[in-house]
Formats: C-alpha cells, sequence, structure tokens
C-alpha cells in the first residue's frame, strides 16, 4: 500500500510546506498555500518519468551529429522572426498572454499552415470542445487535411495519441487545464503543471516533435503557475496589446535556440492574426503632424526599428495633486521627465495634469523615447507643435543632458526610409550621416526645446495660479494713518 501525506504547497512560488500558514514565508505570498496528498508510489514514477533520457554515457561535444538539423517554418516571416528563423524540432514552447488577446487563434493558424505546408498537425483543445475549434477555423477560413483536433484533458491520454499519431507539431492549450491521474492535486496547481510540462518536455525532446503550450496569466500579466515553468520551457512567447485596439505584438523573453530580442507584429482581422511587415508606417498613418502635443519618437524592438507617434496634453488644474497619467509609458519614467522639464527647462507644470498616450496600444519601454515624450509634453503645454517631418530620439538624464543610445544608424535609417528629413538626437560625435536626413544634434533638453518646436507661443490657455499674495485695496484720496 503507498504511503500518504499531506503537504502545502504555494501557489505562486511552489515551496512546500509541513503545515498551513497564512502567508508563504519564501515568497511572502498571503493564502497561497494549497492542501495536497502525496503519494510517494506516484511522485517517484513522475520523477523517473521526467528524469529518463537516452544518453547511457558522457560525450564529447565534437562527437555529437546534428543529423542535417534545420527549423521548421511556422507561420510566416513575424512568427519565425520571433522564434529565431523558425520552430527547433523537439523545442517546447510556452505562449502566454491575457484573456481573449489572440493566443489560441495565432496557434490555429500557425497549426494549419504547417499542416499544409510541412506535416501533419494535432491540437490538443483541453479547454474546449472540436466543434469550437472548427467553428474557429471556419471563421479564419481554414480547412488543412491533415490538421488533426483532439479535445482531451487527461495527459497521459494525450502522450499517448501522440505516440501513436507521430504528428509534425503539437499544439496544448493549456498547461494550466491538462491533468495527470497520479497526482491528486487538481488540474492547474503547483504539481500538475510542473510535472505535466516535464512530461511534455522529455516527449518533444525524445520524439523530435516541436510542442507549442498555451498558458494562462494572472492578473499582474505573469503566467500563472510556479515560475519553475518558465525554466522548464526551451521558448518563451508574450502576445501583448491592447483588447480594444487591433495590433498584437508577439514578444519573446526566453529563447533557448535565439536571441529574445525580436519582436513580431500582427493586425487582428475577421480573417485572423495578418502579419504588419512595415508597422511603423501602419502606427503613423492617422498622424496630424501640425497638432502641438504630438511627436515621433524611433524606439527598437529588438533588431527591428518602430517609428511611433507619443501624444501628450496638459491641462490647467486647481487641484493640489494634479493628475499624471500614462498608457504605454512607464509611469516613473514620466514623472522624472516632468521633473527635468521643470527644474531644468522652467516649465512650470506644477499645476498642469499631464497625460501621455503611445499611439496603437504599444508599450514602449527603452529610454530611448525619453527625448520625445519630453518634447510632446512641452509642445503640449507651450501649444506650439514639433517641427513637421521630425523624429526624436534620446535619453534624458537628470541633469537636463540628452545621453546616447544605441544603434542609431538603424533609427536615422528607418526615418529617411518613411520620408521624415530631421532628426534631433544627442551631441555624442558619433552619429552617422543618412542621405536625405539632417541630423540636428542638442547637448540639453533645454535646446532641444528651443530648437524642436516650431511658430510663436499661444497665450490662449488659462494661466498659471499665481503664488503671490493679492495687493491690498488702496482707496482714492488721502489715508490717515493711525496713531
Amino acid at each position: 500500500m503507498a504511503k500518504t501525506r499531506t503537504i502545502y504547497i504555494c501557489q505562486q512560488c511552489g515551496s512546500q510546506q509541513t503545515r498551513w500558514m497564512g502567508r508563504c514565508p519564501d515568497c511572502g505570498t498571503w493564502d497561497s498555500l494549497v492542501e495536497q496528498i502525496e503519494r510517494k508510489e506516484g511522485a517517484a514514477k513522475s520523477r523517473s518519468a521526467a528524469t529518463s533520457t537516452g544518453l547511457n554515457r558522457p560525450v564529447k561535444l565534437r562527437e555529437i551529429a546534428t543529423g542535417g538539423f534545420q527549423r521548421l517554418p511556422v507561420m510566416g516571416e513575424e512568427f519565425g522572426r520571433v522564434l529565431g528563423g523558425g520552430i527547433v524540432p523537439g523545442s517546447l514552447v510556452l505562449i502566454g498572454g491575457d484573456p481573449g488577446i489572440g493566443q489560441s487563434t495565432l496557434l490555429t493558424q500557425a497549426a494549419a499552415q504547417f499542416a499544409e505546408g510541412v506535416g501533419p498537425a494535432l491540437y490538443v483543445s483541453a479547454g474546449g470542445s472540436a466543434q469550437q475549434i472548427k467553428l474557429r477555423a471556419g471563421r479564419m477560413g481554414l480547412d488543412p487535411e491533415h490538421l488533426l483536433i483532439y479535445s482531451e484533458t487527461n495527459l497521459d491520454a494525450i502522450l499517448e495519441q501522440i505516440r501513436q499519431i507521430k504528428p509534425r507539431l503539437v499544439v496544448v492549450d493549456s498547461i494550466q487545464t491538462v491533468y495527470l491521474e497520479d497526482i491528486t492535486s487538481a488540474a492547474g496547481s503547483v504539481s500538475q503543471v510542473r510535472e505535466g510540462a516535464l512530461r511534455l518536455l522529455r516527449a518533444a525532446k525524445d520524439s523530435g516533435i516541436p510542442m507549442f503550450l498555451v498558458g494562462h496569466v494572472t492578473k499582474e500579466g505573469a503566467i500563472a503557475g510556479p515560475r519553475v515553468l518558465e525554466h522548464i520551457v526551451d521558448v518563451v512567447l508574450y502576445l501583448e496589446g491592447e483588447r480594444f485596439h487591433q495590433y498584437r505584438l508577439l514578444r519573446g523573453v526566453k529563447n533557448r535556440f535565439g536571441s529574445t530580442d525580436e519582436v513580431g507584429v500582427f493586425e487582428m482581422t475577421q480573417r485572423g492574426l495578418i502579419e504588419v511587415p512595415n508597422p511603423s508606417q501602419v502606427f503613423l498613418a492617422e498622424r496630424s503632424a501640425g497638432t502641438p502635443g504630438s511627436a515621433v519618437a524611433v524606439t527598437m524592438e529588438g533588431t527591428r526599428p518602430i517609428l511611433v507617434e507619443v501624444q501628450a496634453l496638459t491641462a490647467h488644474t486647481a487641484s493640489a495633486q494634479p493628475r499624471r497619467t500614462a498608457n504605454g509609458f512607464d509611469m516613473n519614467r514620466l514623472l522624472m521627465l516632468i521633473a527635468v522639464l521643470s527644474k531644468r527647462v522652467g516649465l512650470p507644470l506644477f499645476n498642469q495634469d499631464v497625460y501621455v498616450n503611445i499611439v496603437g496600444g504599444l508599450r514602449i519601454g527603452e529610454p530611448a523615447a525619453d527625448l520625445a515624450v519630453a518634447l510632446a509634453i512641452a509642445s503640449s503645454y507651450r501649444n506650439q507643435r514639433v517641427r513637421q517631418e521630425a523624429v526624436l530620439v534620446g535619453e534624458v538624464g537628470l541633469s537636463g543632458e540628452l545621453r546616447g543610445v544605441g544603434q542609431m544608424d538603424r533609427r536615422l535609417s528607418e526615418a529617411a526610409k518613411l520620408g521624415f528629413s530631421h532628426a534631433f538626437c544627442p551631441s555624442t560625435g558619433t552619429t552617422p550621416r543618412i542621405d536625405g536626413l539632417t541630423v540636428q544634434e542638442t547637448r540639453s533638453l533645454a535646446e532641444a526645446v528651443d530648437l524642436a518646436l516650431e511658430g510663436r507661443a499661444s497665450t490662449d490657455r488659462q494661466p498659471a495660479m499665481s503664488s503671490r499674495r493679492p495687493a491690498a485695496y488702496e482707496p482714492d484720496g488721502d489715508v490717515e494713518e493711525a496713531e
């Protein structure tokens, strides 16, 4: 008879405790310990299955034969770019994203195109029926002959079907909804997710079949389950974007077979996700260049330069605590730029609400967009437009100086391709010269504000509140002084 014991596992970090606690002693999360009955035989079986390998002895690196190893194409250039040029045989890829953002749509299209061009693909739907997958594929106009749909939540049965069918590609949707019978906890628990991922990893390595896993995310945006899940898989991808915008960004955060700096851009349509080969042109298509508060930044998404519009709005407020709101830009960095504009440039923003928006639902995390955000704020406050056909690139320091950023040649070349004729960037002495592009090097943010803003500053806005006390009323005529 198998021995059992009761343990408590943290749903956040996966640590095990012998008794229940209100707060996990390892990660500090409250009310995250869940009771689980552990059987010694089941644990030993899962460990032996997960750690079994086909190597009986260590071998020299030079003796390992790759045997014509090559990547397999998956859903066009954008998806392949993020994966590093295609899917590696035997790899395990985890894709996460907010609910409804399009992970299932993306993988349904990828599996269908793979089945048409490469070989049989198996789509395992653990959270829906086969009829639902059929309806989704019908909306996107997909009807491949060699795409197999399997609705099952038992991971042992799924692995058995993989061994029998031997597909060229497997999609499991999702890792949080499948379960193993030899583990007593519910599907989605730390033990189920960890052991399930290990079984799938071993199956992928032994058979050479690449596998995609869909991962649910928490309300904080992290993939649900133990952190060890991201360490088990070979590749971790996130599908990002605003639900009410049509554009989606596929970003790699871990890749054992390539760079994690790449990003793929897609547009959500009635026919599914469509690649966007030139995202800069799409994001700037509706820009009004003559409007104050609008500036163009050149940001790098991996090795790809993307031009995005930065919008800012300042509005007078009588509140003692003015609002600062950022959409698609880091809030702490916005507060720093407002402080630099107030202290180093002399813009009295203490009584102004400041709103910053990155158009298109994009998120910018690199400091190279500092100059564009600061100029957009100054443009809105002074009611002067930023010089037309100009892009802004540079990091802003606390002293108001402009600092250089990497890959400046690619940024400026992309701006020139899209028809921009001016560029404002830091004075580093190494700025490349691009044909058709006038580069204006500036040393400080104050200098950039003076050079980049056009037209006269408008006074048609509510004046700033004066901190001086009003002058005392003095009546006409002589007034006798009180003795």
